[in-house]
């Protein structure tokens, strides 16, 4: 893997459906998240660790290029096999900028819809996980759901303070920076309105 040293940038907000549809496609959103996860990779790399072929993988990063989420890494690789960095630790966007343009709610629902399936593909790893890990990380893990009665404000508010909080914590040990003796932690801070809880 080539070393760079240029940070990722904390965050994109994003407001082009385009570029969120861009996102939307499942292998896409899969190789961006390797290489937020794991650093630069080639296409080959990435290929293989998704299973599909150099030559897929290839043609999704330059779409993802296209788009501003990744870019390659100067000074490295061929014209043959190319190094490819992600831009942004994070992916944001509002739905109301996005559910207003044309084709922007079925993007904003795909987008959703793929975030709760990444949320189970990460717990059934760590699920499967568990016991390869330092005895020490099960009094660290934590699982918690907190059910209060907001309005709107009230939501967003607290939204806005969960989010400073991990800017804080991501800034000083950022994901994609392996450290010895660290693992790599997933915190989720969903907050989801709902009319009745599921019975």
């Amino acid at each position: 893997m080539p070393v760079d040293e240029t940070p990722l940038e904390p965050a994109v907000q994003v407001t082009d459906v385009r570029a969120l549809r861009a996102l939307a496609h499942p292998l896409r959103n899969r190789l961006l998240g390797q290489l937020r996860m794991n650093g630069p990779a080639t296409a080959s790399q990435l290929g293989r660790a998704v299973g599909e072929s150099s030559g897929a993988t290839s043609y999704h990063l330059r779409q993802l290029e296209g788009y501003g989420f990744v870019e390659e890494v100067e000074g490295h690789g061929t014209a043959r096999e190319r190094w490819w960095r992600a831009r942004h630790r994070l992916t944001s966007w509002q739905a109301g900028d996005i559910v207003d343009q044309e084709g922007g709610a079925e993007v904003e629902h795909e987008l959703t819809r793929m975030q709760v399936d990444v949320r189970g593909r990460i717990f059934a790893a760590w699920q499967s996980q568990k016991t390869e890990l330092d005895p020490a990380w099960a009094a660290a893990a934590s699982l918690n759901d907190y059910g209060l009665r907001l309005r709107p404000e009230e939501a967003r508010e607290l939204s806005a303070e969960l989010h400073a909080l991990m800017q804080r914590w991501i800034t000083a040990h950022p994901g994609e920076t392996p450290v010895e003796g660290t693992e790599l932690v997933f915190v989720f801070t969903d907050l989801v309105p709902l009319r009745r809880y599921p019975s």
